[in-house]
């Protein structure tokens, strides 16, 4: 899988977010997706959909918090008080 992001428009207080990152993050969560897809076809599919729920909460986590990296950053260079 490639990892470059050739072309991206973002807003300016989101330009110093962390994009490798976030890609890794969606990675991971394909992953435990593919996963989850293996528990269910095996029967278990409590531990899928458990899986899933955690995964997706954490992931939101995370994506929160690379946005709100990049503003602080972006509000410490304006020299404005978040």
């Amino acid at each position: 899988m490639s990892r470059k992001v050739r072309s991206v428009r973002v807003p300016k207080e989101l330009e110093t977010m962390d994009l490798s990152g976030l890609m890794r993050e969606c990675e991971k969560h394909l992953r435990d997706l593919e996963s989850a897809t293996l528990l269910k076809q095996q029967g278990n599919q409590d531990a899928a959909e458990a899986l899933m729920r955690a995964r997706q909460a954490d992931l939101g986590k995370k994506v929160g918090k690379l946005v709100w990296e990049a503003r602080v950053e972006f509000g410490k260079h304006k020299g404005e008080r978040i």
